[in-house]
């Protein structure tokens, strides 16, 4: 008997804001600078793509490709989209 899976779609874990803030920390401890794109992503879409990206000031589309696993997010669009998210970029030690 064949296994049955199913297919993977992060959206399901990503409806609160402390699933999304959980998510987003894992990301940035990976040091992956692509992970943390996409997971930007993930989260900017769960939350809603066109309302983020006005809200970050850029265009749709352009918030897509910068937010894909091959994009790379200018820093101002990456704390644009952070502030969307009502996210706060800290430094520790």
């Amino acid at each position: 008997m064949p296994l049955e899976t199913t297919k993977f779609d992060i959206q399901d874990y990503l409806k609160t804001f402390e699933q999304q803030a959980a998510y987003i920390e894992a990301a940035l401890e990976e040091n992956d600078p692509a992970f943390l794109a996409k997971a930007l992503g993930d989260v900017a879409r769960a939350r809603g793509m066109t309302q983020v990206a006005r809200d970050a000031g850029v265009t749709r589309e352009a918030l897509y490709r910068a937010l894909s696993e091959t994009g790379d997010p200018r820093l101002s669009t990456f704390l644009g989209v952070l502030n969307s998210l009502g996210f706060k970029l800290r430094i520790a030690a």
